[in-house]
């Protein structure tokens, strides 16, 4: 007898029983109850602060900023699956699986412990479960960071998942390599992370991008742009250098933490207007991403905003608890009337 087959066998055999187990929230105490720091941004919201046509009059806890109530969810709950629309001739769900939660790179504005807490909550067995149930709801693809390639590897191989892996092509070898390498652990798209991104285009360096492009085209792989700031799209643009894909952070400001006049990690995008406008004007796809602005947007405002702003895709981090409800939310706004002028992709 092959123990260790046997082994592997019986290792697949338990994440696939534990992939099947409903979605069951946690319990806490004080169940069904709002602390006082949750009442007062309530109250910041249903006073004009938050957009008085789409800031809700109670928030949704378990897919929201604020925690109102755990639940238990399974799958009878999803209404339908997430849409699908086209990068190329690559398939993209409208709701894409956001990796900075899963990556642990949280943002929480002072709140110094959140980063490794989320590390904590993340062991292999909750991201897989995690991508199980995207999988489940129609969410074809995640979106992450070289770091997490080994536990993709083990998702596809462990469990037979399909999720598609898109990298930001982080990492400390120059822009080529990366985006080489991203290729050669099977990514479906590559682009710049926004970050590096930001700071090549204020150094003018766009010949590094150029050749982080080249790299991804030879190989016939979607290659996008990510943006920070939106004077980091239009330097690009404006040279000819085209992406077969935008990455741009997209929400309005109308959230209690914005109102600070100065940046504490708390505002992703601070021209949405000239970020809407710019789109409009381009018809490559847009993932528009940072729609809640790190958990202070509602998702049904944070969506509609992004949707009706000509996003074509949301890339949004959400925990196994939230993707029954935020896909939900998703599927309810895209069939809804939306003020969008810019063809989908």
């Amino acid at each position: 007898m092959d123990y260790n087959k046997n082994c592997e066998q019986s290792r697949r055999e338990a994440l696939k029983q534990i992939m099947g187990l409903p979605v069951i929230g946690g319990l806490g105490i004080g169940l069904g109850h709002s602390l006082l720091e949750e009442e007062h941004l309530l109250h910041a919201q249903e006073s004009g602060k938050a957009s008085a046509e789409s800031a809700p009059t109670q928030v949704d806890g378990v897919a929201g900023a604020t925690r109102k109530s755990w639940e238990q969810k399974t799958l009878a709950t999803l209404k339908k699956p997430v849409p699908h629309g086209k990068i190329g001739n690559l398939e993209i769900s409208r709701l894409i699986l956001g990796g900075n939660l899963i990556g642990g790179w949280a943002h929480s504005r002072d709140l110094i412990y959140v980063s490794e807490l989320v590390k904590q909550y993340h062991t292999k067995e909750k991201v897989f479960k995690t991508f199980w149930m995207a999988e489940k709801c129609g969410i074809n693809t995640f979106l992450g960071n070289p770091i997490l390639y080994p536990m993709m590897a083990d998702y596809y191989s462990d469990v037979g998942g399909e999720i598609q892996f898109i990298s930001d092509c982080g990492g400390a070898k120059s822009l080529a390599e990366n985006v080489q390498d991203a290729i050669d652990n099977g990514c479906a798209a590559t682009y710049i992370h926004g970050g590096w991104a930001d700071q090549l285009a204020s150094e003018e360096k766009f010949d590094v991008i150029i050749e982080g492009f080249e790299t991804a085209r030879k190989n016939n792989v979607p290659v996008g742009l990510g943006a920070h700031f939106f004077n980091t799209v239009k330097a690009v643009a404006d040279r000819g250098i085209i992406p077969d894909f935008w990455m741009k952070t997209y929400h309005h400001g109308q959230y209690w933490s914005a109102q600070h006049p100065s940046e504490h990690d708390n505002i992703f995008c601070r021209d949405p207007d000239a970020v809407r406008e710019f789109m409009a004007a381009r018809t490559e796809p847009w993932i528009a991403f940072k729609v809640l602005a790190a958990g202070a947007i509602p998702p049904a405002d944070g969506f509609r905003f992004a949707f009706e702003g000509g996003a074509d895709f949301l890339c949004t981090g959400m925990y196994d608890f939230q993707l029954l409800d935020d896909c939900n939310t998703c599927v309810d706004i895209l069939e809804s009337t939306l003020n969008r002028t810019r063809p989908w992709a």
